[in-house]
């Protein structure tokens, strides 16, 4: 990169800025490709430029620097980690290890998007990125193209943000000519004013369309085919959004060509709805992200303009510039059509990609004890396992792990509890004088619950409505190691194609154990971990599993290790490891989601220790972290707990807390339960979405009066 100067206004805001000159409060950052001669055409290359300041600075230009001959499109992201410390590298390998968040957009045939007078994205400081990464998409092999971008370091007045608006529960039929997928919220905020936008679906979109709705008025903000160059498109009109003004989106699909139902998802299979809005606000207000998933008025999408609904027609030559998901347009080899299928994905998973905490769940007051399991049924209902007036803490178990506490007896209240997960409204329960010490929960393809129970050293097979257990594993509060007993199991998974049943075994034994579907056992692997570095096969409590059927592995959380551990379903053989520094000490949970996302959190960081309590999502081929994601609410925490649920019809969840455990599912949102130093504070609804933002939607508050969560280390309650 190069630095060049230009001459400013005393008031240190530019007009034009045309100009080019050297001041000590701005200057100019070339963010060019290095000489680049890409191998073949249709290539996506990345490179990193870091900011060359500390303290917080303003972006508030950009210029590119292409050619319409050979360049597609070019995207800028901000973030604090690239993926790369190469000088140029291939964008299948990632744009970001943390969350990257899109700060300009550039396609051949677009016009240019110029920030307003006084108009600044925040930069560097404590909360805005440090790295500019630049995404080249070469549509021939000719060279040297990038950014320019202006930065000052005068505070600006005015400060730009992104309003995303997406659907995440549409489902588009197979054959189905028209398919509406409509996004509505109200707006809550400081006033905004909107100066640029952006749409983007894959290949099923036909028009995207957005709109401020004010006193029953329509006020079109922009409306693009998503099969044109995905850029930041102009504001025609000035548009301006106030308080209890609603924003809303209609994308609009056909599934004609498809022979299979097509969900929101972060796979080229896959679809998305997404409206972009560039907008700035007074600084002293800003918000720099926000978005809306939900349709909060369907009613008023019987007045939304005729135009919504009309397809805009793109040239045939025009397809090829589009946002990724190229065609191929010759006859090729299957080997070489699966590769060009893997290369999608994973582009599509890097770059539009963000998992954020939905701050606007509806509210519940539930008697809980500490929330040990979070899953979703067939019917996409949340299913809850909780411990009730059981707590789990340092008089629980004796030193040969013996449960102390027998004279209880098991819990009175219902341990599973089935909610309404649009309302939070109860509508079953379960489990009562079933368990001790609720841990682990999860839901296998036929709606049957699989818990476990550290106290009774047991696994429990349950239907949705049964009284009874279908099945049980180990002997009831004997802990063991042989193939009869466990000694406090933390999961349990069932492959979805064979039935096979794996459990992690567990705070005081070091393996996982496979059994039949009928319960018998198959066989074991793993072992304690010897003094020293960790080798493979070997746990310091194997805490979490994930099934990753794609790849016929099984991946654990193995916890006091602070790292991931991949093994073959049928052999038990070692795959790899998958452990960065960032995890710090402890990794509690793990999940995998279909089409190659991998899910992780880790555990408190111990004294004198940076690494936060955060979720962590990694590209499943190259273990790279692609995205980052913390609660809004600052708490202490003593667990987290991590649930994957997919946002369509299909919603289908196997749950995971990290203090007690498992994840397993094929996309996009999150229930998260958080410990506080005492009581379990709420559970968290975390969504995801193509846009790196760490913004939030959503929130469910269970206080718990009177019942205090343990804050023990090591084995033992997390």
């Amino acid at each position: 990169h190069g630095d060049s100067t230009r001459s400013l206004p005393s008031e240190c805001i530019g007009s034009d800025r045309p100009v080019i000159s050297l001041g000590l409060s701005d200057f100019a950052l070339d963010i060019l490709m290095p000489g680049v001669t890409p191998k073949q055409s249709d290539t996506y290359l990345c490179m990193s430029v870091p900011l060359p300041v500390d303290d917080e600075a303003y972006v508030v230009d950009f210029k590119p620097h292409a050619s319409m001959d050979t360049v597609h499109h070019m995207l800028l992201f901000g973030c604090n980690e690239p993926s790369s410390t190469k000088n140029y590298w291939d964008c299948d390998e990632g744009t970001c290890k943390d969350k990257s968040n899109i700060l300009y957009a550039w396609a051949r045939n677009a016009p240019p998007t110029r920030l307003p007078k006084g108009v600044g994205f925040r930069v560097g400081g404590q909360t805005g990125g440090r790295f500019f990464v630049l995404q080249v998409h070469y549509g021939d092999v000719s060279a040297f193209r990038g950014i320019k971008a202006w930065i000052l370091n005068c505070r600006q007045p005015l400060i730009a943000g992104m309003y995303l608006m997406m659907s995440v529960n549409t489902v588009i039929p197979p054959g189905e000519k028209v398919v509406d997928a409509d996004i509505a919220c109200h707006y809550k905020r400081f006033p905004m004013h909107l100066f640029a936008y952006r749409v983007h679906t894959h290949r099923l979109g036909k028009v995207v369309s957005g709109y401020r709705v004010r006193n029953g008025q329509w006020t079109l903000i922009g409306r693009q085919s998503p099969q044109l160059p995905q850029a930041f498109y102009p504001v025609e009109h000035p548009v301006d959004v106030s308080y209890d003004d609603i924003l809303a989106a209609r994308c609009v699909f056909s599934g004609e060509g498809r022979t299979t139902e097509t969900h929101i998802g972060g796979t080229a299979s896959d679809e998305m709805c997404n409206f972009y809005i560039m907008y700035y606000m007074e600084a002293k207000h800003a918000v720099s992200y926000m978005t809306c998933t939900q349709n909060a008025n369907p009613e008023i999408f019987r007045n939304i303009p005729q135009e919504a609904n009309i397809p805009i027609p793109v040239k045939s030559d025009m397809l090829k510039m589009t946002h990724g998901h190229h065609e191929e347009t010759k006859d090729t080899g299957k080997s070489s059509l699966l590769q060009q299928d893997k290369k999608e994905k994973d582009k599509i998973l890097d770059q539009d990609f963000h998992v954020e905490e939905a701050v606007e769940w509806p509210g519940l007051d539930l008697k809980l004890g500490q929330v040990s399991g979070l899953a979703l049924d067939a019917e996409n209902n949340l299913v809850i396992f909780h411990r009730g007036d059981h707590v789990w803490d340092e008089n629980s178990f004796d030193s040969k792990f013996v449960y102390q506490q027998r004279g209880l007896g098991p819990i009175e209240q219902n341990t599973i509890l089935v909610l309404n997960p649009s309302n939070a409204k109860l509508l079953h329960s379960m489990g009562k004088s079933l368990f001790y010490l609720p841990h682990g929960l999860s839901i296998d393809k036929n709606s049957n619950f699989w818990v476990t129970d550290v106290a009774l050293h047991q696994v429990f097979k349950l239907g949705a409505y049964d009284k009874e257990p279908l099945l049980m594993l180990g002997v009831a509060l004997q802990p063991g190691s042989d193939k009869n007993h466990f000694c406090q199991p933390t999961d349990v998974t069932v492959d979805p194609v064979t039935g096979s049943i794996y459990v992690s075994d567990g705070y005081c034994n070091s393996r996982i154990i496979q059994f039949s579907p009928n319960g018998l056992y198959v066989m074991q692997w793993g072992e304690e971990t010897s003094s020293g570095r960790a080798r493979p096969g070997q746990f310091r409590i194997p805490h979490s599993l994930a099934l990753i059927p794609d790849f016929s592995q099984l991946c654990v959380a193995d916890r006091e290790n602070g790292r991931i551990q991949c093994f073959m379903l049928e052999t038990g053989e070692f795959i790899r490891e998958i452990k960065h520094k960032s995890f710090g000490r402890e990794l509690f949970a793990v999940s995998y989601v279909p089409g190659g996302l991998l899910f992780a959190v880790n555990g408190m960081p111990f004294p004198g220790e940076a690494e936060p309590v955060q979720g962590f999502v990694m590209n499943f081929s190259t273990g790279e972290i692609i995205d980052t994601f913390i609660p809004l609410r600052k708490v202490v925490y003593c667990a987290e707990c991590l649930v994957h649920v997919i946002i369509d019809i299909k919603m289908l969840v196997t749950s995971y807390l990290s203090n007690f455990h498992q994840a397993t599912t094929e996309n996009k949102m999150f229930y998260n339960v958080r410990y506080s130093t005492g009581i379990l504070s709420s559970i968290n609804l975390i969504k995801t979405s193509e846009f790196g933002v760490l913004a939030s939607t959503s929130r469910i508050e269970l206080p718990i009066p009177g019942l205090r969560g343990s804050t023990a280390r090591g084995p033992g309650p997390d």
